[in-house]
């Protein structure tokens, strides 16, 4: 099994201040795919927004959005 640990950096979509992470990758998709790409979930430190932060094995980052938490669908009143 293949192991990657990587510092990555980035700017919070929340408050564009500058974000330093470091994630460790590990699993057989790492070496099955042919352009894997993994996605964390990151709070700020500064702001407490959770970004979602998208990026591959290299440390290259593809994209940094503020995470949607689901939302849960009302049920029907039976009254």
């Amino acid at each position: 099994m293949m192991a990657v640990r990587l510092t990555l950096d980035f700017a919070c979509g929340g408050c564009c201040q500058d974000v330093k992470v470091t994630v460790q990758c590990s699993g057989k998709g790492l070496q099955a795919a042919l352009d894997p790409v993994a996605t964390v979930n990151v709070p700020c430190p500064t702001c407490g927004q959770i970004n979602q932060l998208t990026f591959e094995p290299n440390g290259l980052v593809h994209g940094v959005r503020l995470y949607a938490a689901p939302r849960q669908v009302p049920q029907p009143s039976l009254n």
